[in-house]
Formats: C-alpha cells, sequence, structure tokens
C-alpha cells in the first residue's frame, strides 16, 4: 500500500507542478460544452441571398417585401440585389453568397393573366444544410404569396422553380474537405507539436544548440520537417477519401494543381501555428493535454460539419480567424464544387499570410540557449 501511494503522490505532484496542464484539464470540458453546443442544431441566420428583379412590377415588389420581413423578423437570409442573373449565379457557385432569386421579365402580367407566374431559386447545394434552409423558407413565402386575400374559383399559384448546381452530395463527400484538414491537423500536432516537445525533454535540441547553426535556420528547418509531415499526410488522404466517397474532380488537372497548393500552404499554416503555441513550452504533457481543446477551438467553428451562417456571432467572428475555416472552403471548392484556381486565391492568400505572420513572431520566441 505504501509503495502505490508513492506513487500516485509522484504523479499528483509532477500533474500539480505544470499549471498550464492543470488550466487545459479543467478548461476543456467547458470550452467543448461551449463550442459544440452552439456549433450544432443553430438555425440558419444571416445568409446572403441574391434578388435578380428582371420584371420590375407590383408582384415582383410584393416578393421583394416579403423578403425585407423575412430579413427583419426571423433573419434566415439577408438579400442582396443584382443587375445581372448570370453575376448572381456566378457568386452563389463561388460561394460569395448562399443563394439567388430570379424574378423573370414579366412576372407581374403573367400573375394578373393567372399564365403560370414562376420565380427560380439557384442554391449551391455542395452545402445540403445551407440550400435546406433557404429552400424550405422560400417554399414557405411562395406558399404565403399564393395565398388571396378573396378566394377565387380558379386560383393560378406561383411555382418555386429551384435549379441545384450540382448532383446530389452525399454527406460523405461533405465531410471529405473537414476530414481532410483535420488529417493534417493531427500530424502537425504529433509530428510538429509532441514530437518537439519530447525532444525538447529528452534533450534532443541541446546536440542543435553546441553546433553553429543560427536561430533561423534551425526554427525554417524544425517548420519545413513538420509541413513535410502533414504535406505526405495530405496527399494520401485526399487521394483515398476522395475515391471512398466517389469524388471524381480530384482526376482533373487542374483541381489536382489547386489540391496540391492547398494541401502545401494549410500544413506551412498549421506547422507554423503549432511551433508557435509550443515555443516556449517545456512540459511534454501539455501538448497532449492541450489536444483536445484545439481540436474544438479550431475545427468544429469552421464550417466543416455545419454550415457558419448557423453559429452565434462570437462564434462567426472566431471562424474568420480560424485557418480551418479557409482550408475547409478551399478544399470543399476544389474538391465539391469543381471551380477555379480563382475562387479559392483568398483562402491560399489567407493561408500564406497566416504562416508568414505566426513564423515571424515564433522566430524571435525561439531561445537557442539552454
Amino acid at each position: 500500500m505504501n509503495r502505490m501511494m508513492a506513487i500516485v503522490e509522484r504523479e499528483m505532484r509532477k500533474f500539480f507542478r505544470s499549471p498550464a496542464l492543470m488550466l487545459a484539464s479543467m478548461i476543456f470540458p467547458l470550452v467543448q460544452l461551449i463550442i459544440l453546443g452552439n456549433a450544432f442544431g443553430g438555425k440558419i441566420r444571416d445568409a446572403k441571398l441574391a434578388v435578380v428583379d428582371q420584371d420590375g412590377g407590383t408582384q415582383a415588389l410584393r416578393i421583394r417585401e416579403a423578403f425585407d420581413s423575412v430579413r427583419a423578423n426571423i433573419r434566415t437570409f439577408d438579400t442582396v440585389y443584382y443587375d445581372s442573373d448570370k453575376q448572381a449565379v456566378e457568386d452563389v457557385r463561388n460561394g460569395k453568397i448562399q443563394g439567388a432569386v430570379i424574378i423573370p421579365p414579366q412576372f407581374s402580367r403573367r400573375v394578373y393573366e393567372d399564365n403560370h407566374p414562376r420565380i427560380a431559386l439557384v442554391v449551391d447545394n455542395s452545402d445540403n444544410f445551407m440550400s435546406s434552409a433557404v429552400e424550405a423558407e422560400l417554399t414557405e413565402l411562395t406558399k404565403a404569396l399564393n395565398q388571396p386575400t378573396v378566394s377565387p374559383r380558379i386560383l393560378q399559384q406561383t411555382a418555386l422553380d429551384i435549379v441545384e448546381l450540382y448532383p446530389y452530395i452525399e454527406y460523405m463527400k461533405y465531410l471529405l474537405p473537414g476530414s481532410l484538414v483535420l488529417a493534417m491537423f493531427v500530424s502537425v500536432m504529433i509530428g510538429g507539436g509532441m514530437l518537439y516537445i519530447d525532444d525538447k525533454a529528452r534533450g534532443v535540441h541541446e546536440g542543435y544548440l553546441v553546433t553553429p547553426i543560427t536561430k533561423l535556420e534551425l526554427v525554417l528547418g524544425l517548420n519545413l520537417a513538420g509541413a513535410i509531415k502533414a504535406v505526405m499526410t495530405g496527399v494520401i488522404i485526399v487521394v483515398i477519401g476522395s475515391l471512398m466517397a466517389g469524388v471524381s474532380s480530384l482526376f482533373n488537372p487542374v483541381t489536382m494543381l489547386g489540391l496540391v497548393v492547398m494541401i502545401v500552404l494549410t500544413s506551412l499554416a498549421f506547422n507554423t501555428m503549432m511551433f508557435l503555441m509550443m515555443v516556449r513550452i517545456e512540459d511534454p504533457l501539455v501538448p497532449r493535454a492541450m489536444f483536445g481543446i484545439l481540436n474544438t477551438l479550431l475545427f468544429f467553428p469552421s464550417g466543416s460539419v455545419y454550415p457558419i451562417q448557423a453559429f452565434p456571432k462570437w462564434l462567426r467572428a472566431m471562424a474568420r480567424v480560424d485557418p480551418f475555416t479557409y482550408a475547409v472552403d478551399g478544399f470543399k471548392c476544389l474538391l465539391l464544387k469543381e471551380t477555379t484556381l480563382s475562387a479559392v486565391w483568398p483562402d491560399m492568400l489567407f493561408l500564406t499570410l497566416f504562416a508568414a505572420i505566426t513564423l515571424g513572431i515564433a522566430i524571435p520566441l525561439f531561445k537557442r540557449t539552454l
């Protein structure tokens, strides 16, 4: 019994000597509760919906007033008015807006003539959560518009034509970009975080410090090694995952080039972020305790499992600075939407700047001393 209690005492002393480990182990359940509680099950809010009014008549005005009512009350979507239907569809394809309603010419006249008046809704169905919410709201809206104040004998109702840009997207395909990004993050966490701290604890870095190698060379070498591990993981996962999910866009040369660039930039951004977090940490238990917190803080708010538009404002603000958000969006555009590189260059630019900023902060923080 005394020997067993001595082991318990030793483990408890080691635990209490690491305040960061204690803090991480206590905060993790709370962070997980707050993040997951707000990231799942929320209603879509403030989705961007384009309105192209090619009619300009009184019945088109009724539809626009109904949209303004939705924006002022339940706030499922916020309307943005376009002059060109082609530009609206292109912006839906590139992810700038979540849907587009097109009111065709002569719509009001067809309503008055009871001559099959129709409006069109263009949705990006690569995101089933968002497209289903917008479709349901617009379906209810058209039903409300079709209810006359005085019921006539013969009623010609406005029909909603839903135009889906892509074939049906299974949930396995929808999760592929998020799974790819998570796999690369795990690779960076283990290869660039835990092993870095373990090597430091074992005295491996002491061998570096007695050589003439400069601090910059040492930091760049460590980050490059970690990024290469993540790139290898990303390439393997994107190939195997695409084959398992049935994503045929992988074999498109333009898509393949974009995927390679996204994998490299994502690996660099994740590794420099992890290096910055671990640059002053000495305790090898801290990165293991931080893994769950980082996974919750970075992965779930990124929109990989649920649309960002369903989040509260404070969680959306977190998503805007989360590198996971831009990595998931870039891989989603390339794998599911088959877009060109022009649609993902903002994601690539953010990941590049994020990697440069985090590396620039980590270099002066790195101690080239024992």
